[in-house]
């Protein structure tokens, strides 16, 4: 991407034919820097893991102080999309990374730590090509009848059978994805989604309630019928809050609870 056009200094203008992109009016300026870096960022100048320009390059690129680009990825840093590192620069965020991997796994052994207990064993249950629902077209923000991706999976602990997942995502972004591509994949799956599909999740929400499961779900999770069960809801966005994936997970409670840290 080419040095950005100003009128005046520490006033930054879109590239030249970026349609569609964020538009920095009426907006601190520091945001309106964010905004074109997480432009740069939905568009794939910059991958997951690759270093971003320094902040003297981005000010030279955007006219603006450094001092502004530094409060700028500051937000990025505390929204988990860059990481700063001592000596080395900036680098875009991604899941592959070892302190990354747990940030969406919120289900710890009651014996210890998830490291200690190491990845889950992954079953694909199925991986296929169906038309969307109105439910779930309206949380990937499709239309009914588009096509999604939909995988069942049951990840386990021990050889236990502890997580049953009913995974949906936009069809055309994840063309091509198989159950032997889930299942042989041996990182977290959005480190998967990152690198074959170039889809990065960077924040989710989620809805908990207490459950009972069906007589299919029980015989997947090998419990009685009427176990209470965790059930977990969850929308995945990646940049520009895109939804880009709705799970519907069971969790088993008997020995792993639901463990999430606020600050």
């Amino acid at each position: 991407m080419s040095t950005l056009p100003v009128a005046a200094s520490d006033s930054p203008a879109l590239p030249a034919g970026s349609a569609g992109a964020p538009t920095p009016a009426f907006s601190p300026l520091y945001q309106q820097i964010k905004g074109l870096i997480l432009h740069s960022l939905q568009h794939g100048e910059w991958k997951p893991g690759e270093s971003i320009p320094s902040e003297m390059e981005l000010a030279a690129r955007f006219r603006v102080s450094q001092g502004t680009v530094r409060k700028a990825i500051d937000e990025l840093a505390a929204e988990n999309l860059v990481v700063r590192r001592q000596g080395k620069g900036t680098f875009v965020a991604t899941h592959a990374e070892r302190h990354v991997q747990y940030r969406f796994l919120k289900l710890m052994p009651d014996s210890g730590d998830a490291r200690v207990e190491g990845p889950a064993q992954r079953h694909i249950i199925e991986c296929r090509r169906i038309r969307a629902s109105a439910e779930i077209a309206r949380a990937l923000a499709l239309r009914s009848g588009d096509a999604v991706v939909h995988a069942r999976r049951i990840l386990s602990f021990g050889d236990v059978p502890t997580i049953l997942e009913d995974i949906w995502l936009p069809g055309q972004a994840f063309k091509g994805l198989t159950a032997e591509q889930m299942s042989s994949y041996q990182g977290p799956t959005y480190a998967m989604f990152e690198i074959d599909f170039g889809v990065r999740m960077v924040r989710a929400d989620e809805k908990l309630r207490a459950v009972q499961p069906d007589g299919e779900q029980a015989r997947l999770l090998q419990v009685a019928p009427g176990t209470p069960l965790l059930s977990v809801e969850r929308i995945a966005y990646t940049y520009n809050e895109v939804p880009m994936e709705l799970r519907k997970g069971l969790y088993r409670t008997d020995t792993h609870h639901y463990h999430n840290e606020l600050s």
